[in-house]
C-alpha cells in the first residue's frame, strides 16, 4: 500500500532528473515517489512547475495546511480516471431530489451506525453511556422521517451532539473538557483534536476519490455548490467516528498527548507542531492497520476500505447495487 508524508519543517522541494527530494538547512531528504501518493506540507517550503509536474506523471496529490493546521488546498494532479459516463450518473443523483436524499441518509445511517459502535465498546469496557446511546437510538428513527436534505442535516446533528455528550464520560481527564463542538477557532483541546482529525479525514478520502471514477464536486448530503470539493466530505462523515474518535480517545489514554501539545493562538486553542507529528503519527499507523472484511473475506487496510466505499457508491450510482454504508464492528 502506498503511503503519505508529512512535512513539518521549511525547506525546498525539488526534482533531480526522476527523483524528487526535500531539502533543509539539515540536508536533503529522498521522496520515494514510487511507494506515496499523497504528501502533507505544514511548514514553510518552495517548490517550482518542474516539481508539480513530476508529481502530476506520478499521480501525487499534495495538500497544504496553514500555519494553524487548517486544510488551505491542494494540487490536484489532471484527473487521469475521469469519466463522463460516472459524472452523468452523479449529477443525475444530485438533480433528483429522491434520489439525493435516499444516498444522503444512507451517510448519516452509516455515520450514525459507526458513533453507536464507539460508544458501545467503551460502555462494554466499564463507562457508562446508557444516556448517549439511548439518545443516539432514538434519533436514529427520525432519519427516515426526513423529508429534505436540510431536515436530514438537522437530524444528523441532533444526533452529534448526542454523541459528543459521551466525550467526557470517555476521556475522563480534567486537562481535556470538551464542552460541546466549536470551530475555527477551536475553544478547547478536545474541539482542537476533533477539527484536526477530522480535515485528515476529508483530504484522506479526496485522495482515494482521485483513484476513482467519481468527480469529487458532486455530493449528496453536503449540497453540491462553488465550492471546490465535497463529495470528500459526504465519505468523511462514514469514517469520522472510527478514525478520528478513536485515535483522540487512544491517545489521551495513554497520555501521548498531554496539555503542552497545544498553544492559545487566533483567539482559541491550537494542536502544536509537536502535537501534530504525535496525532499524524497514529493517524497513519490506523490508516495501514487492517480489519478482516466481512463481505469480501479477506484482511483491508482503513485506507482501503475508505476506496472499497467509493466503489460501492459507484455501482449504486450507475444501477448496479445498492449503496449500503459501511459499519465497523468490534
Amino acid at each position: 500500500m502506498k503511503k503519505a508524508i508529512y512535512v513539518f519543517n521549511e525547506g525546498k522541494f525539488k526534482r533531480k532528473d526522476n527523483t524528487l527530494y526535500f531539502e533543509t538547512e539539515q540536508g536533503k531528504r529522498y521522496i520515494p515517489v514510487e511507494d506515496i501518493n499523497e504528501i502533507h506540507v505544514y511548514g514553510e517550503v518552495d517548490l517550482n512547475k518542474r516539481f508539480l509536474e513530476f508529481l502530476t506523471q506520478k499521480e501525487i496529490i499534495l495538500h497544504f495546511y496553514n500555519n494553524y493546521g487548517y486544510y488551505s488546498g491542494s494540487y490536484y494532479p489532471r484527473e487521469h480516471l475521469n469519466s463522463g459516463y460516472m459524472t452523468l450518473h452523479q449529477a443525475e443523483h444530485y438533480l433528483d431530489e429522491q434520489r439525493r436524499l435516499m444516498l444522503a441518509k444512507l451517510f448519516v445511517q452509516g455515520a450514525s451506525a459507526n458513533m453507536l459502535e464507539v460508544l458501545k465498546y467503551y460502555h462494554n469496557r466499564g463507562k457508562d453511556l446508557t444516556r448517549a446511546l439511548q439518545s443516539i437510538g432514538n434519533l436514529i428513527d427520525r432519519i427516515d422521517e426526513s423529508v429534505s436534505v436540510e431536515v436530514l442535516m438537522a437530524v444528523e446533528g441532533n444526533i452529534r451532539d448526542a454523541y459528543y455528550s459521551a466525550f467526557n464520560t470517555i476521556i475522563d481527564k480534567s486537562d481535556f473538557l470538551f464542552e460541546g463542538r466549536n470551530r475555527r477557532p477551536p475553544r478547547d483541546r478536545i474541539n482542537a483534536l476533533i477539527s484536526f482529525g477530522n480535515t485528515m479525514t476529508y483530504t484522506a478520502c479526496l485522495s482515494e476519490i482521485y483513484r476513482t471514477h467519481l468527480d469529487p464536486r458532486i455530493s449528496y448530503l453536503h449540497t453540491t455548490n462553488f465550492r471546490r470539493f465535497s463529495l470528500n466530505l459526504d465519505i468523511a462523515e462514514i469514517f469520522k467516528p472510527i478514525l478520528v474518535d478513536r485515535i483522540i480517545f487512544y491517545l489521551l489514554a495513554r497520555n501521548m498527548l498531554r496539555s503542552t501539545h497545544f498553544e492559545n493562538k487566533m483567539g482559541g486553542i491550537l494542536l502544536n507542531d509537536k502535537g501534530r507529528q504525535v496525532f499524524v503519527n497514529e493517524w497513519e499507523k490506523r490508516l495501514r492497520t487492517t480489519i478482516k472484511h466481512r463481505d469480501i473475506g479477506h484482511e483491508v487496510s482503513y485506507r482501503r476500505l475508505i476506496r472499497l466505499e467509493l466503489y460501492k457508491l459507484e455501482k449504486h450510482l450507475i444501477g448496479e447495487k445498492l449503496y449500503k454504508a459501511y459499519v465497523s464492528r468490534w
